[in-house]
């Protein structure tokens, strides 16, 4: 069984990490067309220029590169591929793993803040008033 290639929008990876930014910026939905039209924020262009000083230079003792940030906003590029991010959520850093498939979404995306409720059964101790309630 061959191996599926990764496409967006018909381009593929190589062809994707060759193509020009403002080339790629013409495949990309609405509001990341517009938003990167714009230009960097500043926190997004460190976080760039930090991925791209840290991938030339590559990992001293053969450990994976976790870039830590907290730009949430950051839409991923195809330059990131197979870089390691760590986004923080509010209370810790989520380590992702950029892969193909997330190109085109932002970054705190992949990181959520807010966990799942899960509240606890109920009965005694549940409420104020159920401490007064005789035990049976």
């Amino acid at each position: 069984m061959a191996k599926k290639i990764y496409k967006y929008r018909g381009y593929t990876l190589e062809e994707l990490q060759d193509m020009s930014l403002e080339d790629f910026i013409k495949l990309l939905p609405a509001r990341q067309r517009r938003s990167l039209k714009r230009g960097f924020l500043p926190r997004q262009q460190i976080v760039l220029d930090k991925m791209r000083k840290l991938n030339k230079e590559g990992s001293k003792d053969g450990r994976p590169i976790v870039i830590r940030t907290h730009c949430r906003d950051m839409i991923v590029l195809p330059e990131m591929v197979g870089t390691t991010f760590g986004i923080y959520n509010g209370q810790t850093f989520e380590e992702v793993a950029i892969i193909p498939e997330m190109i085109g979404c932002y970054f705190g995306e992949f990181a959520p803040t807010r966990q799942r409720v899960q509240h606890g059964d109920p009965g005694m101790g549940a409420t104020r008033s159920s401490m007064f309630v005789p035990l049976k």
